[in-house]
């Protein structure tokens, strides 16, 4: 199966990836601004929370994988501080804070890397143990967007306020279910 490169993707991402014998992720597509492949939805006491990593501007088409990370601003602090604001009361939070501290604390320079790497942390987490690989040229990946999932409602901290959000970032159900989150997918 071809998934896209996505940043923290969301459950229904991690849901395909579950299900397939293999996984290659696709990153020999043009980047397109404003998708998966740089933003993420998480849940907030204000409703769902797009995180979105800058990249650096380029000429032209550029291939997902030789797109940069750009260093301006502060989208570093401000992402973990938005996961600690918004889940540091989650019974799962300080299980895996250390686990995610170090991505939002070293610089990476390509976008696709830091996606693969945090997906294999995900995946280690969630005791997935599938093959993945990238692929080498365009294979079309199927786009994912943000409200695409069937997600079975698991529990969320704020689902008192707006109700069950569906397919947000794959750490919004690792925060709130845990070890346990991989029956969900």
């Amino acid at each position: 199966m071809v998934l896209p490169c996505c940043y923290l993707a969301p459950v229904s991402h991690y849901q395909a990836y579950n299900r397939a014998d293999e996984v290659r992720l696709e990153v020999c597509d043009h980047f397109a601004k404003q998708t998966l492949r740089n933003r993420c939805w998480i849940d907030s006491p204000q409703g769902a929370l797009a995180l979105t990593v800058p990249v650096v501007k380029t000429e032209g088409k550029t291939m997902m994988k030789d797109v940069r990370i750009s260093d301006h601003g502060n989208w570093r602090h401000q992402h973990w501080t938005a996961f600690v604001s918004s889940y540091r009361q989650s019974p799962f939070f300080e299980y895996y804070a250390d686990d995610f501290a170090p991505f939002y604390e070293k610089k990476w320079e390509f976008l696709a890397d830091f996606n693969e790497d945090l997906m294999a942390l995900v995946a280690s987490l969630l005791d997935i143990k599938k093959p993945v690989a990238r692929t080498v040229a365009f294979e079309g990946a199927p786009l994912l967007s943000s409200s695409s999932g069937e997600t079975t409602p698991y529990y969320q901290m704020f689902a008192s306020r707006h109700g069950f959000l569906r397919d947000l970032s794959i750490v919004d159900l690792l925060f709130n279910e845990g070890p346990e989150g991989v029956l969900w997918l």
